[in-house]
């Protein structure tokens, strides 16, 4: 199922602002860091060195991206 963006569901102002982490959030964050940390350790030790690997590292770095940003913005867009 996909989601589209609208104006009645992303508001660009809330999204694009700078949203001071608390104490709460820096705890998700560490332990989304160190789950990625240790998942690239593994993709490394256990893939040869390729594009997919590097493929999954990147695709790796988004996801821990993403994951902090839905921290970040408690899970909403608006």
């Amino acid at each position: 199922m996909v989601t589209r963006m609208s104006e009645s569901n992303f508001d660009p102002k809330y999204v694009f602002e700078h949203h001071t982490p608390t104490p709460e959030k820096l705890v998700h964050y560490d332990a989304l860091h160190e789950a990625a940390r240790v998942f690239a350790q593994v993709i490394l030790e256990h893939t040869p060195a390729s594009e997919d690997q590097s493929a999954a590292l990147r695709l790796l770095r988004e996801a821990t991206m993403t994951a902090c940003a839905a921290v970040a913005l408690d899970g909403r867009l608006k």
